[in-house]
């Protein structure tokens, strides 16, 4: 399950980079391995139940279907990003896609020359990327290669047995389906119990699986979701506040008040102004059920790229 965006590089097979910048990602999971070095602000990583506050020039590495959530406060947080199919390594390393890290910080567990040697890879691979020079297809994958050399041989990780690796697969399959769930019904009254019982659990299990995988209750990420959505309606303009309350699935405007004081300390109607005096970007600006991203074009790729 893979819900970035995919921008209008040119790709290679099993390689996807590009620059993005976000406020916020609900909870959510993908096929590929990802690598988040960040630019400008502090990226919060929220995944296993801990979260890793992420700074400019730092990195953080997630594993194929590790749930995460992203988040970078009121002023957003500009990254690169770059996936990579566990397939691309598993070419050379058969066991790669059942590598478990046991956390997404990179620089703690590297040498300062370590480190150093790894940006660099990255900055390769990046701008042959980006710039597509003659074979640039061999320097992406090669430097890529080795980038994930590093990892797996430098940070804390292990590698999965095949049952490990079905039951994670299994259970990863299920979050994938309530995180739909919750998607295409936020704007309703919706319920846990429902969901329990198409997937033929108990409502005990169910909540103890919601909050093993996301670290919050069912309701507060129904909640999270409906804020988010709230959030992007009025940065798309929305003035009425009642309309927006009532279109993101709020049933009590009390209830939709409470729910932006308690994340950012502002009433709606000061969230509202405040998103009207914000300047426009230069770039689109593609909201989604789960996010609001900005994806920068190639040239400002390059740009940020320097600044790495």
């Amino acid at each position: 399950m893979n819900k970035y965006e995919i921008v209008q590089h040119p790709q290679i097979d099993g390689i996807t980079l590009f620059f993005d910048n976000l406020t916020y990602r609900t909870p959510h999971i993908h096929r590929e391995w990802e690598l988040l070095w960040v630019v400008r602000g502090t990226l919060a990583v929220h995944s296993g139940g801990a979260q890793y506050r992420i700074e400019p020039g730092r990195m953080a590495v997630l594993a194929p279907l590790q749930p995460h959530e992203l988040w970078a406060g009121p002023e957003g947080c500009t990254f690169l990003c770059l996936q990579v199919s566990p397939q691309l390594l598993t070419r050379f390393f058969p066991a790669a896609g059942r590598v478990r890290l046991d956390t997404p910080e990179v620089a703690p567990h590297l040498s300062g020359p370590e480190y150093e040697a790894l940006k660099q890879a990255l900055r390769q691979a990046a701008r042959a990327y980006l710039e597509q020079p003659p074979f640039y297809q061999l320097c992406c994958a090669g430097q890529i290669c080795l980038v994930w050399h590093t990892f797996f041989s430098r940070l804390p990780c292990r590698v999965l047995t095949a049952e490990e690796d079905a039951k994670a697969k299994k259970r990863s399959a299920r979050l994938t389906r309530l995180l739909e769930f919750v998607d295409n019904n936020y704007m309703h009254p919706i319920r846990l119990a429902d969901f329990a019982q198409a997937e033929g659990c108990t409502m005990n299990y169910m909540s103890y699986f919601v909050r093993q995988c996301l670290d919050q209750s069912f309701q507060e990420y129904v909640e999270t979701v409906r804020f988010d959505h709230a959030c992007k309606l009025i940065d798309a303009g929305a003035v009425r506040m009642t309309d927006v309350c009532f279109a993101a699935g709020f049933s009590d405007y009390r209830y939709f008040c409470r729910a932006f004081r308690r994340r950012l300390g502002l009433t709606p109607e000061e969230y509202c102004r405040r998103a009207q005096l914000a300047p426009q970007p230069e770039t689109p600006v593609r909201p989604s059920a789960d996010s609001t991203e900005r994806f920068y074009s190639r040239r400002e790729s390059l740009e940020l790229l320097k600044q790495l």
